[in-house]
């Protein structure tokens, strides 16, 4: 097995696995905050602990994405140097 065959393997098999399951936590967290915001109108403290939640799952995603990104990038260029 090739460096670059691992590469790829690990890629595809572990890493865009495991960016997308935490993705998808990232999103059910948003989402959950957006229910806890909504629920806890008229309570000050609920409304924080949404807002909360809702700031951490879209910084989750964020960094997620970027994450994909730079990894898709890394194989572009490991990919062009053959």
């Amino acid at each position: 097995m090739t460096f670059d065959t691992f590469i790829t393997t690990v890629q595809t098999q572990i890493i865009n696995p495991l960016i997308t399951v935490l993705a998808l936590a990232a999103f059910i967290l948003f989402a959950y905050g957006v229910v806890e915001f909504i629920r806890g109108a008229d309570n000050d403290e609920k409304r924080k602990i949404g807002q909360r939640h809702i700031i951490y799952g879209l910084i989750g995603l964020v960094i997620l994405f970027g994450a994909r990104t730079i990894v898709s990038i890394l194989q572009k260029v490991i990919d062009s140097t053959q």
